[in-house]
């Protein structure tokens, strides 16, 4: 995983240069906000978190809290509003992701540090075990074997992390955003542990962006 230190610092750069993006609403085919694989935070962590975060003033962007927090494993595909019970990619998704947690004990990471990057707000995530690693590689293994190719096309993620806020339009005050990333860089949100892997769909209501489950294993349970 890269230096998040580094990654933080990019991300000052970025914003403060001008270089801020920002999400549109969801449309059907978009390669932004599809099905994914994700773990989600629960307890004190995700209550501090959202904490956090209500705190932020950005009128008109998505800032995320409670349920809607996660950590993503892999991007699926891109963004469809209804996806059946009986959706055969659906059903490929749970029984990959069933078969890459199995015998996996639950995932326990360090939540800590808060960053800016070109398209929002983010907070580290530091993982205490192999968990998350392991069921990544798994379950691209068992996509693989079931031949379906996901969105994130072999791409490996270079770091974990929590979005607490995803710009939703022009950035018309990056030094202000800058200025409150810094003011809790080296925020402290505890250990976590996060026994349930999920597949799910984003919906946006409005600027809250709602988190559905689709189809879930509990990790520990083998």
């Amino acid at each position: 995983m890269s230096d998040f230190a580094e990654f933080r610092a990019k991300g000052r750069e970025a914003l403060l240069s001008g270089r801020a993006t920002h999400d549109s609403p969801m449309v059907e085919g978009g390669l932004r906000w599809g099905a994914a694989a994700v773990l989600r935070p629960e307890g004190e962590v995700m209550t501090r978190m959202t904490e956090l975060a209500a705190t932020l003033d950005a009128p008109g962007h998505w800032v995320h809290g409670g349920r809607t927090l996660h950590v993503t494993i892999r991007s699926l595909e891109p963004y469809r509003e209804h996806i059946p019970v009986d959706d055969p990619l659906r059903r490929a998704y749970g029984a990959a992701l069933a078969e890459a947690a199995e015998d996996l004990p639950p995932a326990r990471a360090y939540f800590a540090g808060v960053s800016p990057h070109p398209g929002g707000v983010l907070v580290g995530v530091h993982p205490l075990d192999e968990t998350m690693e392991t069921l990544r590689k798994r379950f691209s293994g068992a996509l693989d074997a079931r031949g379906v190719r996901d969105l994130d096309h072999g791409r490996v993620r270079d770091l974990w992390y929590v979005s607490l806020l995803h710009f939703a339009a022009p950035l018309a005050d990056p030094g202000r955003i800058v200025e409150w990333c810094d003011a809790h860089a080296d925020a402290d949100f505890g250990t976590a542990e996060l026994p349930t892997a999920e597949i799910v769909q984003f919906v946006l209501t409005g600027t809250t962006v709602r988190v559905g489950s689709l189809e879930q294993v509990t990790l520990g349970t083998a």
